[in-house]
């Protein structure tokens, strides 16, 4: 029985000894063989150094290089490709996620579910505003959406390799993988615990920054089209708003009446010009969805690895 850990990161200099420690503790603990597949999304520190030289004392680390900076859910699902265990784990390098942990996953995992999922009760070390919008984020996904994605769920799971192998064969451009693993089905149970402040170095997904945001955005459009009917809706009470104006012009033209200055006219134009730009930006978002995936590109580019086999 082999255990999989896949890491993604991106210039965690400070924290990889500190994570292959714990990590290690915890797994030669478990009694179950693992393997630590690292994937480098196109560092620029010494993350890279030094994997090479812990591999260099530990054939069980395994490193694979993006040719450039993929993102992480391709990173991860890089990963999963390249890995062979018989289940994998998914975890972050900030150590916010405790190493520990596995332990629960991997006996609910031999206790028969193929996904194990973890859900963040607490999040010390995170401020009230993010965790308010966290919350309302994960609240619209699952109102307009139609998996059932708990709150504060986040990517550090275990999946069987029955699940992994589905996952991959799905082949979607620009995955929302949390989602894509809920939709998926199987056997899921749930572990609740804390999240630990980041142990150190810098985080990567800042709270006002664009990583947070594509996300909110992927998870939406990737399980609902409903901002498409959102569209149809506002351009009806738009139309129906329009036919009462109409009205009302050809009101005041019979009865002589004159609209006076320019404020009707002006904010007339402004919303219905806002609702055509606003509709017309939801489209935009699933047709450059559509166009993405329809290029067929190769979701990431692995420049070498470490540690694996030629086939």
């Amino acid at each position: 029985m082999l255990l999989s850990i896949v890491f993604s990161f991106r210039n965690e200099e400070a924290i990889l000894d500190e994570l292959l420690r714990r990590v290690r503790k915890v797994l030669d603990s478990s009694g179950i063989g693992y393997e630590l597949v690292f994937v480098n999304d196109d560092s620029t520190d010494k993350s890279l150094a030094i994997l090479l030289k812990q591999r260099g004392s530990d054939g069980k680390i395994k490193i694979i290089n993006m040719a450039r900076r993929f993102g992480v859910a391709h990173c991860v699902l890089a990963g999963m490709k390249y890995s062979k265990g018989d289940a994998v784990v998914v975890m972050d390098t900030d150590l916010q996620d405790p190493p520990e942990l596995m332990l629960q996953m991997i006996a609910k995992w031999q206790g028969g579910a193929d996904v194990v999922n973890t859900v963040r009760e607490k999040r010390l070390g995170e401020n009230m505003v993010k965790m308010w919008i966290t919350k309302k984020a994960y609240n619209i996904i699952n109102f307009v959406s139609d998996i059932d994605l708990p709150e504060n769920m986040g990517d550090f799971k275990l999946l069987s390799r029955r699940v992994v192998d589905e996952l991959i064969k799905l082949n979607e451009y620009d995955p929302y993988l949390r989602g894509l693993v809920r939709w998926l089905g199987f056997r899921q149970e749930v572990i609740y615990y804390t999240r630990e402040p980041r142990f150190g170095g810098e985080t990567h997904f800042s709270l006002f920054g664009m990583g947070p945001v594509k996300e909110f955005i992927r998870g939406i459009t990737s399980f609902s089209a409903a901002p498409l009917y959102l569209a149809i809706l506002l351009g009806l009470t738009v139309s129906a708003m329009s036919f009462v104006l109409i009205g009302y012009v050809l009101y005041t033209k019979f009865h002589g009446l004159t609209v006076p200055g320019w404020a009707g006219p002006m904010v007339a134009i402004l919303f219905i010009g806002g609702i055509i730009l606003f509709t017309n930006g939801l489209l935009g978002l699933y047709i450059g969805r559509i166009y993405n995936q329809v290029k067929n590109r190769p979701h990431y580019i692995v420049e070498s690895a470490h540690g694996f086999d030629e086939s």
